[in-house]
């Protein structure tokens, strides 16, 4: 959904022996990385005894993720942790170490990163990675929660998600595209059992700032109202004023005036790593006023405004306490589902599968019938 790769993807942390260079150079660097991850487990259990704040963990831990050379062995991890055992001193806490100890080998030997571990070991703060750096936000109880039961999310053979309530299929298949997409054939689309489709309408520029529409979303959606596709629009921001994102709505609402849509009209929030984006710079409270100006416009317009982003946007680029009567569609190719809070839409992957559409498309999973057109 990004372009020129605004997305924050899922990162998949794979560690792999370099194949190439020197072959003592590579041993020289196995046996530094492995003295590097026994401080660090070391550390890390010492952590976990005593229940201390202890920043340097993290900064070990990341340096280590970082490292993407060596694979570890089951018998490397055992000697790892074994030699981690021996250090300890304080013997009334050896059970809670051991079932520690033993739950990090299980991550590592699972490929898992340093993000999933934070986040296992902090199950009441929500763990968020930018730049290198670890967030943590307590879940707030002021905040609505969702009440899907994350065991019922399953996937089908085509790694399509559905959700079931009391054994009874109850999710939509949704899919969003843009002109990387390219040419859709909209009638196989539909045969494929897409449901609903979110087409980007437009986007301003992140470093001119000059707002254009999607150059295929009026073929886009002139075909797949016409194979009675359920429609909604997105369109990425970039404002850095009230007034431009009003600007944007505005936009917006011109280009859909021809069409009835009957799902969301929807607010791209997501960074954009160019030193040269004009919204760099732009403070929480800044973006949160904004997305307010772009969504009240849209709701005085008849239309069901909704907030798109990922784990970032939410967490961290907005203010989801002045966010709340605004739908949420959220971005995370992981599961179970981590977002805590409510929402209405998932998009579960970057990289599904359609007919009619060459190569990979997000795919959605939503759980109401379409409501993007409010009642006059």
């Amino acid at each position: 959904m990004q372009e020129m790769n605004l997305r924050s993807k899922r990162h998949k942390k794979k560690r792999r022996r370099s194949e190439n260079g020197i072959l003592v150079g590579s041993i020289i660097l196995c046996l530094v990385t492995l003295t590097a991850i026994t401080i660090t487990l070391v550390m890390v259990f010492r952590y976990r005894a005593i229940q201390m704040e202890n920043t340097v963990v993290m900064n070990e831990l990341e340096a280590v993720r970082m490292d993407e050379t060596v694979t570890y062995t089951q018998g490397e991890v055992d000697a790892m942790i074994a030699s981690a055992v021996t250090q300890t001193a304080d013997e009334k806490t050896q059970e809670v170490q051991s079932d520690f100890l033993n739950k990090l080998k299980e991550l590592m030997l699972n490929g898992d990163g340093t993000l999933a571990m934070l986040r296992y070991f902090y199950p009441d703060e929500i763990v968020v990675a930018d730049a290198g750096e670890y967030h943590f936000f307590p879940i707030s109880d002021d905040l609505a929660r969702h009440t899907y039961d994350l065991e019922q999310f399953v996937r089908n053979g085509d790694q399509v998600m559905n959700y079931y309530d009391n054994s009874q299929w109850i999710s939509r298949k949704g899919i969003d595209v843009s002109k990387y997409q390219e040419e859709i054939d909209w009638e196989l689309v539909a045969g494929d059992g897409v449901e609903y489709a979110f087409i980007r309408l437009g986007i301003r520029g992140y470093t001119k700032g000059e707002i254009q529409e999607d150059e295929n979303f009026k073929d886009n959606i002139k075909r797949a109202l016409n194979n009675d596709i359920g429609v909604g629009v997105y369109f990425f921001t970039q404002a850095v004023s009230v007034e431009e994102a009003e600007e944007e709505a505005q936009f917006v609402l011109d280009a859909l005036e021809p069409y009835p849509i009957d799902y969301p009209v929807v607010i791209d929030v997501e960074a954009v790593s160019n030193a040269n984006a004009r919204t760099r710079d732009l403070t929480k409270e800044e973006r949160t006023q904004y997305c307010i100006a772009f969504c009240e416009k849209i709701k005085a317009a008849g239309y069901t405004p909704m907030i798109y982003g990922n784990m970032k946007t939410f967490m961290i680029m907005l203010d989801l306490a002045q966010l709340e009567a605004y739908d949420k569609w959220v971005a995370f190719y992981d599961e179970p589902m981590y977002y805590p809070y409510a929402f209405k839409i998932w998009q579960y992957t970057d990289e599904g599968k359609v007919a009619g559409i060459e190569g990979n498309v997000d795919l959605n999973i939503s759980f109401e019938e379409a409501d993007g057109v409010q009642d006059e």
